[in-house]
C-alpha cells in the first residue's frame, strides 16, 4: 500500500509540472511571447511550437523549412547551440506598442560549436483576436 501511495504521488507531482507548462499562444505580453517564439526555437528545438505564434504567412514559411537550424540559419542568420534570449529592457523604449502591434528588440547570448556568441534581432508583433502573434521579422538595428 505504502508504494502505490508514493507511485500516485510522483504521477500526480508529473502531471501537474507538465500541465503548468503555458502554451505560448496564451500569453498576453507581447515581450514574453517573442521570448517563448525564440526560447522554442532555440533551445526546445520545437519548429510546430514556435510557428503556433507566427502569422500564417511566416508560419508556413517556418514549417517549410521543418528543423529549427534550417529557420535559424535561414531566416535570422543565427545559430546557437544554448542561447538565453531578453527583451531589450533599457531606459529607451522597451517596445513600441500600439493598440494591436509591438516592435520588441531581443538580445542574444550564447553558445554554437564552444564559440561564444551575441545578437540583437527586432521582430513585429500584431494583435489578433486577443493573442500576440510575430508578423515580420525587422531589418538588424545596427
Amino acid at each position: 500500500m505504502k508504494l502505490f501511495k508514493t507511485i500516485a504521488l510522483v504521477s500526480l507531482i508529473l502531471l501537474t509540472a507538465c500541465s503548468q507548462e503555458e502554451d505560448i499562444a496564451e500569453i498576453d505580453n507581447p515581450e514574453l511571447v517573442a521570448v517563448a517564439f525564440f526560447n522554442a526555437l532555440y533551445n526546445e528545438k520545437d519548429v510546430k511550437k514556435a510557428a503556433s505564434v507566427c502569422s500564417p504567412k511566416l508560419a508556413r514559411i517556418i514549417l517549410h523549412y521543418k528543423s529549427p537550424n534550417a529557420v535559424a540559419r535561414h531566416l535570422f542568420n543565427m545559430s546557437y547551440d544554448s542561447v538565453n534570449i531578453t527583451p531589450d529592457d533599457s531606459g529607451v523604449k522597451v517596445r513600441e506598442q500600439f493598440k494591436d502591434n509591438a516592435n520588441i528588440t531581443l538580445y542574444f547570448d550564447g553558445i554554437y560549436q564552444e564559440d561564444k556568441m551575441k545578437n540583437v534581432k527586432r521582430i513585429r508583433l500584431i494583435q489578433v483576436d486577443g493573442s500576440w502573434v510575430i508578423d515580420k521579422i525587422l531589418k538588424d538595428p545596427f
